[in-house]
């Protein structure tokens, strides 16, 4: 479904963001890319979405080059804009309309679908949304924005879920419904966290960036989270001392950070 080919992005006179990123994903593959902030995950998850070009390689979805002259044709970034969504890491980024039963109809709207009002009933109801169907989004608390903006990319049935950082805002019970609606949903999902412990649930395959945007692992997942070595060289882990009784020593620990705000 996804082909990235020496992928590499750098904004002017700056070290590149992602250097050399070639992967493939496979169609209904639960794939959960792993990395520390600022390792470029966020900016993996925007190419892949068409929102960025990058400088050097080559993005192709179903077999087709993405380009931006490619996103201008119509027929094709209709295609590519119903079936590939992204899900910010910040849900303020994505919401913009009136009430949230506006926000999670206005991709089925674009689109022109007759079923939109329903679309965006049943995804309400679906994410505990309904009695705030007529709220304004910006008046909610975080974890409610974050249900808002993935309502409103669900409400779009898409073939590719691109999530960033998803459960970041959620409350347990929230999170648990994700977990559990994304292994089952039957489409391909490419989750970005640096939440191990989220991480183990999402997914059988990851993808582990490095400084500078350089991809580390490509392999099952349990096993990069078995490997204490290539976590601590993605920054998802560090060594620090500890002191037991009198007696000092040093290990690795992880941290299952809560995003940065």
């Amino acid at each position: 479904m996804i082909e990235l080919d020496g992928i590499r992005y750098a904004w002017p006179d700056a070290p590149p963001i992602l250097d050399g990123v070639s992967l493939s994903v496979r169609e209904g593959e639960k794939l959960v890319l792993l990395g520390a902030n600022g390792c470029g995950k966020s900016t993996l998850l925007k190419l892949m979405n068409g929102l960025v070009a990058p400088q050097a390689g080559r993005f192709r979805y179903l077999g087709e080059e993405v380009t931006p002259a490619r996103l201008k044709q119509g027929a094709f970034a209709r295609r590519f804009r119903s079936e590939v969504v992204l899900l910010f890491q910040h849900p303020e980024a994505m919401l913009f309309n009136p009430t949230v039963r506006d926000e999670i109809a206005y991709g089925p709207r674009q689109l022109g679908l007759a079923d939109a009002e329903d679309r965006a009933e049943r995804w309400a109801a679906a994410l505990g949304l309904a009695p705030l169907l007529d709220a304004q989004p910006f008046s909610l608390s975080g974890g409610q924005k974050q249900k808002v903006a993935l309502a409103a990319i669900l409400a779009l049935e898409p073939r590719l879920l691109l999530l960033d950082e998803p459960a970041s805002s959620l409350d347990p019970r929230a999170s648990g419904w994700l977990v559990d609606h994304l292994l089952d949903c039957g489409r391909t999902v490419v989750t970005s966290t640096h939440n191990l412990s989220m991480a183990a649930e999402l997914g059988e395959r990851a993808i582990v960036l490095g400084e500078g945007g350089r991809l580390l692992y490509d392999g099952p997942l349990q096993e990069a989270l078995r490997d204490r070595a290539l976590l601590e060289a993605a920054n998802l882990v560090h060594r620090h001392r500890h002191r037991h009784d009198g007696i000092e020593h040093v290990h690795t620990h992880s941290h299952d950070w809560e995003s940065s705000r």
